[in-house]
């Protein structure tokens, strides 16, 4: 069975590999499986990184997440964007009903240059896109130097 998903990683766990070999041994023995049991699925969602002379801007794409269901923390130098999706769809037409859900968590870690003002950071949530602002400290802010001929 082909994954809908192709964005969520399948081995995740410690013992994915060794379920996988179960998995595969079952098939080969007994044929497909009529369903199939999953377990939760994670992921990382995907970030553009802008730096500009005064802050850093983080955006991560995570279409579906609500924004109470996203955790943005700094621990050890390096920002950390976690949480869960829970989706469900349904399809009703006259000859069939489908109904598919999604539940898995994400996790995405960003080390952090030095020089940045932990405090401040601030977040927004717009049409699946969190916008994390890490502004820099004043010290931080490059200074420029012109260089004059002599």
């Amino acid at each position: 069975m082909r994954a809908l998903t192709p964005w969520l990683r399948k081995d995740v766990g410690a013992l994915d590999s060794f379920r996988k070999e179960m998995d595969d041994w079952t098939r080969r023995f007994f044929g497909e499986p009529f369903f199939e049991v999953t377990t939760p699925q994670k992921w990382a969602p995907s970030v553009d990184v802008e730096e500009t002379d005064k802050e850093l801007i983080v955006k991560a794409d995570l279409p579906g997440v609500d924004a109470k269901d996203v955790e943005i923390s700094v621990t050890d130098g390096a920002l950390v964007l976690r949480g869960a999706k829970k989706e469900e769809r349904e399809e009703n037409n006259k000859n069939f009903r489908r109904v598919e859900r999604f539940e898995g968590e994400f996790y995405r870690e960003l080390p952090m240059p030095s020089g940045v003002d932990a405090d401040k950071i601030s977040a927004t949530c717009a049409k699946g896109v969190v916008t994390i602002t890490v502004p820099k400290k004043p010290t931080a802010v490059a200074k420029k130097i012109t260089v004059k001929p002599q």
